[in-house]
Parts: C-alpha cells; sequence; structure tokens
C-alpha cells in the first residue's frame, strides 16, 4: 500500500478530510459535501459506528470507510427495504453490518487500501453479515466488492435525489480474502 497505513479514524474529528476525499472520488459539489457532513455526523452517533481511514507518513488522510449495524429505522434501510423485499431478500435487513461509504482518493487507488479498509471494517463487526449499496454500473468498486463475496440483492434500487440507479449488495462475514 505504498506507506499508507489503515486504522482507526476520529470520523467527526476529521469529516472535513474525509469529505474532500469522498468529494475527489465522487465527484461531489460544494453543496452536496455540506449534506454529506451533516449525515455523516449523524451517522457517527449510531451504537456501534465504526470508521477507519488511510493515512499517509504526513497523516494525510487519502481514503475512510465508515458502517454500523442496519437499524430498520434508518433513512436507508426504508428506501432499500421494498426492493429487497420484491427480490426475496428482505431478511438481509436483519442482523446485518452496513458499510454505509468507502472512498478512496482517485491517485491513490488500484494499491489495495479499499480492500483493506472495507476487510478491516468488517472482520470487527459482530454480525454476520454485510451489505451495502453501490452505483449500479461495472466499476472497479463493484469488481471488488464481487471478489470479497458480494452479491447483488436487489436492483436497480432508486433513491431520491440520486441521479443514478444503486445496486443493494451483500456478503457473508468474514469477507473472502
Amino acid at each position: 500500500m505504498d506507506g499508507v497505513v489503515v486504522g482507526p479514524l476520529d470520523l467527526a474529528a476529521r469529516v472535513d478530510d474525509a469529505l474532500a476525499v469522498q468529494a475527489v472520488a465522487f465527484g461531489l459539489t460544494a453543496e452536496e459535501v455540506g449534506v454529506r457532513r451533516h449525515i455523516v455526523l449523524r451517522h457517527l452517533t449510531s451504537p456501534g459506528a465504526r470508521a477507519l481511514g488511510a493515512t499517509t507518513r504526513t497523516g494525510r488522510l487519502v481514503g475512510f470507510v465508515y458502517g454500523m449495524p442496519n437499524d430498520r429505522t434508518q433513512w436507508w434501510s426504508t428506501v432499500v427495504e421494498p426492493y429487497l423485499r420484491a427480490a426475496g431478500h428482505a431478511d438481509w435487513l436483519e442482523d446485518s453490518f452496513v458499510v454505509t461509504e468507502l472512498h478512496v482518493h482517485p491517485g491513490y487507488q488500484h494499491r489495495g487500501i479499499g480492500r483493506a479498509l472495507i476487510t478491516t471494517l468488517t472482520d470487527g463487526a459482530a454480525q454476520p453479515r454485510s451489505i451495502l449499496s453501490a452505483i449500479d454500473t461495472e466499476s472497479p468498486a463493484r469488481e471488488l466488492y464481487r471478489t470479497l463475496g458480494y452479491r447483488d440483492l436487489a436492483r436497480p434500487v432508486h433513491f431520491p435525489s440520486a441521479p443514478r440507479p444503486y445496486a443493494v449488495m451483500g456478503a457473508p462475514l468474514p469477507l473472502l480474502r
């Protein structure tokens, strides 16, 4: 990973650094970053929420991941539930760890950082499986998830205000290596 270390991240303290990575990796506008800042900080108050960061030797944050045990009352869960139910996979919302966000700065991608972030995060989960959502297109992220054991549970999933459809994916834990 070329001098990049994955470890615990105080995401509340470094939320602006993390969102700067996400903005570059995901192409977010300043307005979208502002909205996501509020969402991230709210998520961090959820029981069992955990975050990891990938930092360089100089302390620059170049990737992050965070997640939490699924709570069916959370917005994400309420949006994906009808899609999962229609596909026969609503049970995945029970006893699952949600990988909420995973982003690596484009200049640091394809070095194993994303894989290290998600496997380390989910290795610490008490739940027997993990779920996440990803833009429903063939991409390096979806390929990574598949190599880790994630499979499509529902697609296309339409989130309010999202311009593109998503896929909800799930994998048993621990993830494949």
